[in-house]
């Protein structure tokens, strides 16, 4: 029996577990994809948590952890249009990508390109087109100055590599540790904490055009009386506030357009997803806790089949 790392009950690790499961059957609109990869998010932990999505309702338990995966098609579901069984492709999953097997929405899952790896194109469905997303509301003109708030991690790596990549300056908080790493993608590197507002402004004495905030509470909360149009203000990281201080959550558009306009990205030079850290499926537990203490470095991502 194929096996998938789940989560049992909600709560802290002592809920995960390895399952035996059947191959999940792919129903109209969906593919059955055999996971070559997939990615490790903060999501994911937050989920077993008993974090809800908006707009969304719980899935029944166990779980299988993951919402990214890359991989090859197996079997069509009805009604699927442009792929067919022994497709390369990655998208967010349905039934979770630390699996051997999972299902993906065929209307939000693209091809992937020959020179992107299954490694490579499994961090790219969540944290890289959020980047991608957020880059694009921002709609910010070459020259702009960008404040990304968390810019060491994965949605930070990749929005910083989008918006340098279009002319735009990055300013990126990252704890002292990720300093090296975050000034190779071209950022100016702030530490976060007590002192940000002031710091910003030593950085950027004409100021700074947006936010781009992926860690809320103290820190978004100082920063956001520096943006002049709070059109600018974005967050994937505290939405409720940065609602609340005027701005906006990062519109996700949840497209197989997007994810191929992020690949070509990957292909052209301009993005690279940054994985730091593999780990095989018999080790997903090690590869969540990596993400769940806070300290990883670009993207983590589970390595499933050959």
């Amino acid at each position: 029996m194929p096996k998938a790392y789940v989560y049992t009950r909600f709560g802290g690790p002592e809920g995960e577990a390895f399952v035996d499961q059947p191959k999940p059957a792919p129903g109209p609109g969906e593919l059955l994809v055999a996971v070559r990869a997939a990615g490790v998010n903060p999501v994911d932990w937050k989920l077993r948590e008993g974090y809800n999505r908006p707009g969304s309702t719980p899935k029944p338990l166990p779980t299988v952890f993951g919402s990214e995966a890359s991989g090859v098609v197996e079997q069509v579901g009805e009604g699927v249009r442009g792929f067919a069984v022994g497709d390369a492709v990655f998208g967010s999953t349905l039934t979770g990508g630390y699996a051997e097997y999972t299902l993906l929405p065929a209307a939000i899952t693209a091809h992937k390109p020959a020179a992107v790896s299954f490694t490579d194109a499994a961090a790219l469905p969540v944290a890289a087109a959020t980047a991608y997303d957020g880059i694009q509301q921002l709609a910010l003109p070459a020259g702009a100055t960008l404040l990304i708030t968390g810019a060491g991690g994965g949605v930070g790596v990749a929005a910083t590599q989008i918006a340098t990549g279009a002319g735009i300056r990055v300013i990126g908080t990252a704890s002292a540790g990720k300093k090296d790493f975050v000034e190779s993608l071209g950022a100016v590197h702030l530490a976060p904490g007590p002192g940000l507002q002031e710091r910003v402004r030593a950085a950027a004495p004409e100021g700074v055009d947006a936010v781009f905030d992926l860690v809320g509470g103290a820190d978004l909360e100082a920063v956001a009386g520096l943006v002049p149009d709070l059109t600018k203000l974005i967050s994937a990281g505290d939405k409720p506030r940065v609602v609340s201080l005027g701005g906006a959550a990062v519109l996700r558009l949840r497209t197989a357009a997007v994810l191929e306009e992020v690949a070509a990205l990957v292909v052209a030079g301009t993005l690279r997803p940054y994985v730091t850290r593999t780990f095989p499926l018999a080790e997903a537990a090690e590869a969540l806790r990596v993400v769940e203490d806070g300290h990883a470095l670009g993207k983590v991502v589970i390595e499933v089949g050959a």
